[in-house]
């Protein structure tokens, strides 16, 4: 089942375009990262989802939900945790949880909204002003908020943006723990080793544009390579078009994922006694999102 569906979806404020036919959907009990760089139009289309802001071109199903048209059926189905902190200075946390509850449709859970605050360690502030919270205890209220009504799709928007570590693993063992339940999550974060070990697609957007998409693992398999540093007993001279020079103390190539060790070594013609040390890293989405970046400025 497709929770999210996103077809040709176009965004202009006037002379930019902001987001330029994008395209993608999300599936039951997936989640999905839409990484890019700031104004690549991340909020736009998340804001689009939400109703916040309209699209000029393409059309939004939550559920198959659409959401110009079904707005209210979609709102309900939708949870959102946006960037900015909101605050609602007068009330206690309970308070504004119950509220929200009904703005979602749904009448407080009281046993649900306990649970959640549990979860979220926000169970000894609930009788608190919400303007006494710290930054961190506010992005935790956001948090509750954009689940109390159970949506089957959660948008976050930068959700970890600033918050100490603590949060961050609490954020994201809580989002295992909802994808384990069926829930459908898609974030954006400029976290990208978050995004590696969290999602099970990604797409990366720049300029309004999505310019990969597909499994998180795929896509580093197929766009980047391993770097493989050797400590050799000598200096020797590579010829190879996979060399890449000497980083401390090491001769540095580049392996890619169709290619081994063994590989690597007869193509060189290195003896392995001549090795010392091997160390290896692993291609990242960080240098997929270096590459996307390098050809928007040639």
């Amino acid at each position: 089942m497709k929770v999210l569906e996103v077809q040709n979806v176009v965004k202009n404020y006037g002379s930019l375009r902001a987001v330029n036919q994008v395209s993608f959907d999300i599936k039951e009990g997936e989640i999905f990262g839409l990484l890019g760089p700031n104004g690549a139009g991340k909020t736009t289309l998340i804001s689009t989802i939400v109703t916040l802001e309209k699209a000029d071109k393409g059309r939004i199903f939550v559920c198959g939900h659409d959401v110009e048209k079904e707005p209210r059926v979609s709102k309900s189905l939708t949870g959102f945790m946006p960037q900015e902190l909101i605050i609602h200075g007068y009330f206690t946390v309970r308070e504004v949880v119950c509220f929200y509850s009904g703005y979602c449709g749904v009448r407080p859970d009281p046993k649900h909204i306990d649970d959640l605050l549990k979860r979220l360690s926000l169970w000894d502030q609930r009788n608190h002003k919400v303007r006494t919270l710290s930054g961190g205890m506010k992005r935790r209220l956001l948090m509750v908020k954009a689940l109390v009504h159970s949506p089957k799709l959660l948008l976050l928007d930068e959700p970890t943006a600033g918050v100490d570590i603590d949060l961050r693993n609490t954020i994201w063992d809580f989002v295992r723990e909802l994808k384990s339940q069926g829930a459908s999550i898609l974030f954006t974060t400029h976290y990208l080793e978050e995004a590696e070990q969290l999602c099970d697609r990604v797409a990366i957007i720049h300029h309004g544009e999505i310019r990969q998409i597909g499994p998180t693992k795929d896509l580093i398999s197929q766009f980047t390579a391993r770097r493989i540093y050797l400590k050799l007993k000598s200096v020797k001279n590579f010829e190879s078009k996979r060399y890449l020079g000497r980083h401390e103390g090491c001769e540095v190539f580049s392996l890619p994922y169709s290619m081994n060790f063994n590989d690597l070594i007869n193509e060189i013609s290195l003896n392995r006694d001549d090795i010392l040390d091997i160390r290896v890293r692993e291609g990242s989405l960080e240098d997929i999102f270096k590459e996307i970046s390098k050809e928007q400025k040639k």
